[in-house]
Order: C-alpha cells, then structure tokens, then sequence
C-alpha cells in the first residue's frame, strides 16, 4: 500500500510537538523565534519532516491551518544561495495570496543570508519584475496567468528548479487556471520535488498529481474545530497601524470585566501592554518565555480583579480558565482555525456569555473565511468605534467618579472650603472653578475625542477600504450565464474579447477579473457569453483597474477589455476594430494568438 493509500495523518499531540523537533536547520529556527512561533499546527508537524525527508506530498487541509509554514520553512532549508536563479516556484490562485506568501517566506529567510523572493502576479507593472528576475531570485511565488505571460515572453527560466508548490490546487482549477497549471508542470524539470495543497481532491487534481508527482505521502488534515453558541464572534477591518486605535476604542465602549489580548509574537506582547498601561489600562503581558511562578502570579492578578487586561501569545494561555473573561480580542489573526477555537475558548465558560472581536487585514480576508467555515459560525462585520461612542463612555464614567467622590462627604467638604475660598479671593463663578479642577485632575490628555475630526477619519476609510471590508467576498461562481445576485446599481457594460468558442465559462470570468482587477464577487452584475465575445456588467473602472486588465488573458487570449457600446460589435462577428485587436495580439505573440487569427471568421468586404 503507497503513502497516497494510507489512512489519513491522525493531529499530532501539540503539547509534545516542537519545531525544534522537526529537524529544521538552525538558521531557520531563529526566524522562527523572531515572529514568536513556538508550536506547529497538524499539518506544519506531519508535512515538514516529509518534504525535509525529499517526499513528494499531497496535503489536504482546509485554509487556515498553516500550509505556508508546512511548505515554505522545508523548502526553504534545501534552497543554495550561492546560485541566483529560480530553485523554487509557488504557484497561487490570487495576487493577495501570492503577496501573502512571498511576506511568509521572506520572514522565514531572514537568517538564511541573501534569500532573494519574487512575487510574479498580475497589475504589477513587468518592469519591477524583470528587473529582480535579471538581478536573480532564489524563490518566484506566482499566479498561473503572469507565469504563463513571463514563460511566452521567455524571461522566466524553470529549467533549474528544484521544487514546485501547486498552493489552494482546487481553487486554482475552480478559477479556470488548470491549463495554465498543466502547462507550467510541462515547463519543469522532470527531477523536482512537489508539493501539492488542496482543501478537496476533485478528479482533475487527482490527475494532475498521478502525473506530476512521484509517490507522494498524503497528508489529511480534518477540520474539527467548534465553538460554542454563547459566544459571539465578531470582526473589525483595520490597518495594521490602526490596531491600537482600534483596541483602546473597542476597550473604552465594549462593557467588559477582563479581557485576553492575544497577539501572535512574544514581543508584540510587552508593546502592546506597555502602550495600554500608558493609556490607563491595569495591562499585563506573558508568553513562552514568561517563568512559571511569574505566569501563575500574574493570571491570579486577572483572576482576583487586580488586572483587567492580559495580553498573552497562544502557548502562554494554554489551560487558561478564568471566569471573569468577558472578552477575547485577536489583536492579531493565529495562523490556523484550531489556534483560533482554542483562544475565543478562554471566554464564555461556565455558561456565560463571552465576546470575541478579531482584527483583520485586508490580506487577512481569507483567513476570516477560513474561520467561519471551520467553526461553521458567522463572524459579524463591527465598524471602528466613532469618537461620539467613545465621548458617550467616557462621559458616563466621569459623571459615575463625580457620584462616586460625593459619597465621600468628609473630603468633600473640605475642598468645599477650598473652592468657596478661592470664589470668595478671586471672584470666580463656582461652575468655573469646578471646570477648571476637571482639567487639573485629568491632565494633558483630553477627555473628549475631535468628533468631526474622526468624522472625516472614518468617512476616507471607508472610501480606500476594499469592497470585501464593506460585507463582499471576491471569488468565482459557477451559476451560468446570469448571476444570481444583484449587479452594482452603477453597473457599466464592458466587452471582452473571449466567448463561447473558446470554452470559456463564467467562473473563469469572474477569477480573472476579480484576481487582475481587484474586484469584489458583489461588483459582478449580467455576464452574456456570445460566441466570439462576452459582455460583462461591473461598476465603472478606473484607468489603473483597466491598464492592469489589458494585461490579462482567459484560456490563454488577451481579454482586450472596453466599454461596450451595444453597436456592430453585439453582431458575435468580433466585426469593429480588427486591426486594432490583431495587431495587439501580434504584439503579444504565442500560439493561442496564432490559433486565434486562424480560426477568425473571414472579414466582410469594406463597400
């Protein structure tokens, strides 16, 4: 029985596993301490010691359980720096992931000595990646379609590759990209190492690993995470420079009684509570490397009341059971869906309620998905807290100390003495004087937030924000040639030079304009699929989203994306503009071009 027939991997015991134990050079292991990884999720410890080992591997796993540490930190350990060419090729279905990517491995690099990583997508200009790939690269992490453009163009040599990652396969295929996938592999050396990753294993993946991979061990890693219904899971999209903004405000409107802050390295943690203690906050931070008699004194501090927030890493709050916890915030995302069940765990025990609010980045889309899927719960989009919630608290807590201090009626009297001492001395309304001890007592920092200042704030984040931060998800779909949702009310009608003859389908539409044109699955009205074009309804583009557009290709022909003017070009004859169109793609060149021009109906005779 081969490796691929083996029952599925069963979840290594987290407790016992270490990276330390996987056999990962030492190099390697520094970077790990740098960003705070201390224990590997399921399929970093059962993956990571196979491709160490040369095995080819089929890992299947949902997104969200850490396959970029499973790939990148072996692969990684096997690249020569000495040599400046092209050892390593990730392909991804989307630029956002690829970025994601290119960010992981160059953070696992950091001690390696001169790693050279290059993300190769599309609506990157070709000069910025010509450029690195003539100085060299060690690392090209890359979608289908600009590979295929570089490979046609011959600036991308894989002819000294020695592995390739196939990452999210079935998503690359659902996109439309599994020719320009199978082209790729045909472009390799036949002596390589594969990785292929996948959440399902459909029957096209299934072949192309019976064909490009050699014995592979497969790896299975199910989903079992669950959260329990008295949780509420919520999420706020910010900047990474917006994360602390966005705490202390989440902080000063949410009512809670302890909070856990959770961040994703151990140095995050001491600047994150550091700056809450400057802010007001009872904070405190531990991680790994926190003692245990300090760890245990300082979670007896939360538990007795003494500390309102704790800001911890994911092994330092391992067991963590304090009933007080109201509230977990994931400062920063865990790398994988288990590490997630496991931190908004520490809140809503003993059958109470409990709240977890995660902080998400725009690259961080994915992993928000991930989540909801794993732990089968909606996580309900939150807005940053406006200046007027934040007032509102505030004034309430400072009428609530003002209550407070006139129960104590000996010491008020005596600055009651005080005050109608000055009054009498400087002829100062008592109301005045009142005011002017708030100020003294509360200091440099105002008490009230620039409400119209924050107005503005908010009102130019919500207009740079991508529309998946507004509620939308990009993607494919598969629904034929209408869309079962509602187009953009502003919808324009754009002409794309691909249709019917070329087998093309709306999914496959829909990836590549999304993936080029930063488009969101809500921004897609009608799609008409006619025989030489497709008419496709989208809000109206700006010039950058077109120029990044003229560069993309579906089923290997320059999309030559326009307005559509409902004219002669509506007749299915591809009639307007022929020279035009036939000289772009002989600028372009390649055989898909030359099949175009071949199979193209003859033109009618001009009168």
């Amino acid at each position: 029985m081969t490796d691929a027939q083996q029952p599925p991997a069963t979840e290594p015991d987290a407790e016992r596993t270490t990276f330390a134990s996987l056999g990962l050079p030492p190099a390697i292991m520094r970077a790990l301490d740098d960003v705070g990884y201390e224990t590997p999720s399921a399929i970093q410890a059962e993956t990571i010691p196979l491709l160490l080992a040369g095995r080819d591997v089929i890992g299947l796993a949902q997104t969200g359980t850490g396959k970029t540490a499973a790939f990148a930190l072996p692969v990684l350990a096997a690249v020569d720096v000495a040599r400046r060419s092209p050892q390593v090729l990730v392909l991804t279905p989307t630029r956002e992931l690829a970025v994601q990517v290119c960010e992981a491995f160059e953070r696992y690099a950091a001690h390696l000595g001169g790693v050279h990583v290059l993300p190769i997508y599309g609506g990157q200009g070709y000069g910025v990646q010509l450029s690195a790939l003539r100085r060299g690269v060690h690392v090209v992490v890359g979608t289908p379609g600009r590979i295929m453009d570089h490979l046609a163009k011959g600036t991308l040599d894989l002819s000294g590759l020695t592995h390739v990652v196939l990452d999210e396969a079935d998503e690359m295929l659902r996109m439309g990209f599994a020719e320009d996938v199978e082209q790729i592999l045909e472009s390799t050396p036949a002596e390589k190492q594969v990785a292929l990753f996948s959440a399902t294993m459909p029957r096209q993946i299934r072949a192309i690993s019976q064909k490009h991979l050699r014995e592979p061990a497969e790896v299975t890693v199910r989903a079992s995470a669950s959260t329990t219904p008295n949780i509420t899971q919520r999420a706020l999209f910010v900047s990474y420079q917006q994360k602390l903004e966005a705490l202390t405000r989440v902080l000063e409107v949410e009512p809670f009684e302890g909070a856990i802050v959770f961040t994703r390295t151990r140095n995050e943690t001491e600047t994150v509570a550091e700056r809450l203690r400057a802010r007001g906050y009872a904070a405190a931070a531990i991680s790994g490397d926190v003692a245990q008699p300090q760890r245990e004194k300082t979670i007896e501090q939360l538990r007795a009341g003494d500390l309102d927030v704790l800001v911890a890493t994911d092994v330092a709050a391992r067991g963590l059971d304090v009933e007080r916890i109201s509230h977990v915030i994931n400062y920063d995302l865990p790398i994988d869906t288990e590490s997630y069940v496991h931190r908004i765990g520490r809140t809503g025990r003993a059958g109470r309620s409990g709240d977890a609010i995660s902080f998400v980045t725009a690259r961080e889309r994915r992993m928000l998905g991930a989540i909801e899927k794993a732990t089968k719960a909606t996580v309900t989009v939150m807005p940053m807290p406006s200046a007027g919630e934040v007032n509102t608290t505030r004034l309430a807590r400072f009428d609530d100390a003002i209550t407070a201090a006139l129960a104590q009626s000996d010491r008020v009297e005596r600055f009651r003495e005080i005050v109608a001492h000055y009054v009498e001395h400087h002829d100062v309304p008592q109301e005045d004087v009142a005011a002017a001890l708030a100020v003294v007592a509360q200091g440099d920092t105002p008490l009230l937030l620039d409400e119209a200042a924050d107005r503005k704030l908010q009102a130019s984040r919500t207009e740079r924000a991508p529309r998946a931060e507004q509620g939308s998800r990009a993607g494919g779909d598969e629904q034929g040639e209408r869309r079962s949702r509602r187009g953009p009310s502003d919808a324009t009608t754009y002409r794309l030079a691909v249709g019917s003859r070329r087998g093309v389908e709306p999914r496959q539409i829909v990836g590549a304009l999304a993936n080029e044109g930063g488009l969101g699955r809500d921004d897609f009205g009608r799609i008409q699929i006619r025989w030489d074009f497709t008419l496709v309804e989208l809000p109206e583009l700006d010039r950058s989203q077109l120029e990044r557009l003229s560069q993309t290709r579906i089923m290997g022909v320059p999309i030559d994306i326009r307005v559509d003017t409902g004219r002669a070009e509506r007749g299915g004859r591809n009639e307007r503009g022929g020279r035009d169109e036939r000289r772009q793609r002989d600028d372009r060149g390649g055989p898909d071009d030359r099949r175009q021009r071949d199979e193209r109906p003859p033109r009618k005779p001009r009168h």
